[in-house]
């Protein structure tokens, strides 16, 4: 299906139910209008059908795997019916295992922890800090950035054929830029991981809410995401994949759950068999509703088709790039070029503006909601924009005041509930702030640029 063609036919492509779109925000300049919700990259708001399958199920709120009674027992079936609805959605093989946890951060975190003794990792510095900062006790090799998906594939080929001594390894990569939307090509990637005796983790925060995210088809050996990116509340996310690693590790956490059989020994101390299912690192009681909450947004994906989907977000994407491109003054940032296939995450900078000013006009005297700041994603950022690696700079915004120059970008980021309307909004404010200018002074406060209220 074309992206006119779906474009056309509303009845397909229009934008899914989400809390919060009929949000009122007052404007520094006077009077209200309906927020447009343009950081989904950074969390995107829940789905309506998520909210309403929790509430439909909190009223039958019990513990779980331990509990006898009715309540108890159906919330034991919903737990492990999410987590083969996740297997289900991320294409799990035979024998995978699905991990709940609290993140793709603490995903990451929890496979670092399971890493062989010796294991060298390899990772792009283009990487989200979530997947660049998790592997403090093995042995790092950080990639630079490539220009293009080919120079990845054979930077990372190179890597893997230096590496002394020969033993475990593993590679993370990105599936989707939490910068630039570009996808990354995963599935050669682990091709020339596996050609090397590497395994390879996917990072799928940005990819698994606009893509279909398959772990048998890409062919990596585990895949982690977050609820809160996947229009599911926060505090929960999921590591899916081979069990081996994981069953062989200790426990993430110690405690009950994780505990199979524990008794006290002769000499006054303890014994304890750990579990070899996902139960193994899910210690205490488990995030019940933020479990439902991720396998209810996979189900309403599902459903809705992401031939849908995507064919929807890469006409919104066209009219954004194409909106933003008749602005001299801006310039968007990329690593692979303007033809490479990207999700709905788009970074810029504004000649003339600091970063955190432009996107403190646009929520202020427009109601939009963007990121300003480096995106957590340090090293990325200074090579795109062309900065000293040594400089230093924050995730938010620097403490740099209005019409200073800061180490910063603005990012746009929309998906599955985003109405045409909020874009073309974006557009046509970007377009007037560039012209016009600001409408309202602002200030640095706290690190942040806000309005100055004060006269």
């Amino acid at each position: 299906m074309s992206v006119s063609t779906a474009v056309a036919d509303q009845s397909v492509c229009a934008s899914l139910p989400v809390l919060g779109r009929d949000v009122t925000v007052p404007l520094v300049t006077g009077g209200e209008v309906t927020y447009a919700a343009l950081d989904y990259a950074a969390s995107a708001p829940a789905l309506q059908r998520v909210w309403d399958d929790v509430a439909a199920y909190a009223p039958y709120y019990g513990s779980v795997h331990r509990g006898a009674g009715y309540l108890s027992q159906l919330s034991t079936d919903l737990f492990e019916n999410a987590r083969r609805t996740v297997a289900e959605f991320l294409g799990c093989r035979d024998g995978d295992q699905v991990v709940f946890t609290r993140s793709t951060t603490d995903s990451l975190n929890l496979l670092a922890a399971a890493l062989p003794a010796d294991c060298q990792v390899f990772v792009f510095e283009t990487e989200h800090h979530a997947s660049l900062l998790p592997w403090r006790n093995a042995r790092v090799t950080y990639l630079d950035a490539p220009s293009s998906p080919r120079q990845a594939v054979e930077t990372l080929e190179r890597a893997l054929a230096d590496r002394e001594p020969y033993g475990p390894a593993l590679v993370c990569v990105t599936g989707a830029s939490n910068v630039t939307g570009e996808l990354w090509p995963v599935r050669e990637l682990a091709a020339a991981a596996h050609a090397h005796g590497a395994r390879i983790v996917l990072d799928a925060a940005q990819l698994a809410p606009h893509h279909p995210v398959s772990v048998a088809d890409l062919d990596v050996d585990w895949v982690a995401f977050s609820g809160h990116k996947l229009y599911a509340p926060f505090g929960s996310g999921v590591l899916a994949g081979r069990a081996d690693w994981l069953r062989e590790a200790d426990p993430y956490l110690a405690g009950g759950g994780a505990s199979r059989k524990v008794a006290r020994r002769t000499d006054g101390g303890v014994d304890v068999e750990w579990h070899e299912s996902a139960a193994r690192h899910e210690a205490g009681s488990p995030n019940v509703i933020g479990a439902y909450s991720i396998a209810s947004a996979c189900t309403a994906l599902t459903e809705a088709g992401f031939d849908n989907l995507v064919a929807r977000e890469q006409y919104l994407i066209e009219k954004v790039r194409t909106g933003l491109a008749e602005v001299p003054e801006v310039r968007i940032l990329s690593l692979f070029g303007d033809d490479a296939p990207r999700v709905g995450v788009i970074s810029f900078v504004v000649e003339g503006w600091n970063s955190s000013h432009f996107a403190a006009a646009l929520s202020a005297e427009y109601g939009i909601g963007v990121r300003d700041g480096l995106f957590c994603a340090h090293p990325l950022l200074r090579t795109l924009l062309g900065s000293d690696p040594q400089t230093q700079g924050e995730c938010g915004a620097p403490e740099a005041a209005p019409g200073e120059k800061s180490l910063n970008a603005i990012r746009v980021s929309f998906g599955a509930g985003t109405p045409d309307e909020h874009v073309e909004r974006f557009v046509d404010a970007v377009r007037e702030l560039v012209q016009d200018g600001a409408r309202w002074n602002y200030r640095t406060e706290d690190g942040r640029c806000v309005p100055d209220t004060s006269a």
